[in-house]
């Protein structure tokens, strides 16, 4: 699992060349839903988080068994799922051809690729040698260039490319921060704060902590959260909990006061507190700065465990009850 963190800018140039082979043909969309669960959904997530107000159009993810009840045909539906076997996902790509829908897989195999090539929709091949979660690059990238090839937003293939430069020189700093943040938090329940381009990266955060370090996280959205959650704190003292706010230059003033103010309540109350501030010249890479510091953080907080990351057997066994895959 730490090779595939530390390939992240590898992978995010692999990604770039398997959406090129792959042949897709522009064509204007009403907006694009990516359709997918866990690893295979949040790229969309953090490439509509990269976006940011370049997006013209909607870039919403699906976590469901069905398209929205508003959705026309003029939407594009990209189906991620990196096994090509996830029933939700399978779900959608049928109810996408019911509505008449333009559709693009983005799929190692499985079922979801059989039906693809069935029906002549275009496929963007993974490789199938990762764990479904260790596949965010190519999640990102391929939800990133669906929108641009929809019209819903710019191009970013430069600043992906770029980023993946900076990640390779920040490599060492990555695992050093990420072995800091991991001491400071422990065994506690870390609650994961972003706004505007970090809520993407906390929930990330908190997925990753998780499914590799096998423990409760949660994240929360800023200003919402100082709305209700920042009431619930005070009860917190003395419980194992901790929180985390990404920080990010891009965010607005109020957000950043916010963040501030609302670390500040939350270390008074006496719980721990982690401050980090994302690094990189363009939004596309702070976000990928972020999210493979996350990354290495529920690393490092599973090696302290004891915890081997890759299995998930939970996941698995919830799985085989369904009587799915």
């Amino acid at each position: 699992m730490l090779e595939d963190v530390l390939a992240i800018p590898d992978q995010l140039r692999d990604a770039l060349w398997r959406v090129e082979t792959a042949r897709l043909e522009p064509a204007a969309a009403a907006g694009v839903l990516v359709c997918g669960m866990g690893g295979s959904a949040i790229g969309a997530d953090l490439a509509a988080s990269a976006l940011g107000e370049r997006c013209t159009r909607p870039i919403l993810t699906v976590r469901d068994y069905a398209l929205p009840v508003w959705a026309t045909p003029e939407w594009l539906v990209l189906c991620s799922s990196y096994s090509g076997d996830t029933e939700e996902t399978l779900a959608c790509f049928a109810a996408s051809e019911a509505l008449g829908a333009r559709r693009v897989v983005a799929s190692t195999g499985g079922a979801l690729t059989e039906q693809a090539r069935a029906a002549g929709v275009p496929v963007i091949g993974l490789p199938g040698i990762l764990q479904p979660r260790a596949a965010v690059a190519y999640m990102f990238t391929v939800a990133a260039e669906a929108a641009a090839l929809a019209g819903a937003a710019p191009g970013i293939r430069t600043e992906i490319d770029a980023a993946a430069a900076q990640l390779e020189q920040a490599r060492d700093g990555l695992r050093e921060r990420a072995a800091e943040i991991a001491a400071e938090l422990g065994r506690s329940v870390p609650v994961v704060y972003g706004a505007d381009l970090t809520v993407s990266v906390a929930r990330r955060w908190k997925t990753q902590i998780n499914e590799n370090a096998k423990s409760m996280a949660f994240f929360s959205v800023l200003p919402e959260a100082d709305h209700n959650e920042i009431a619930g704190w005070p009860a917190a003292e003395g419980a194992d909990f901790a929180a985390v706010f990404l920080a990010d230059a891009d965010q607005h003033p109020r957000e950043r006061r916010r963040i501030e103010l609302t670390a500040g309540a939350v270390e008074s109350d006496g719980a721990t507190v982690v401050r980090v501030e994302s690094e990189g010249a363009t939004r596309t890479a702070r976000v990928l700065w972020t999210l493979m510091l996350g990354d290495l953080v529920s690393l490092e907080l599973a090696a302290a465990a004891g915890v081997d990351p890759v299995p998930v057997e939970a996941i698995e066994d919830l799985k085989r009850q369904l009587g799915g895959s």
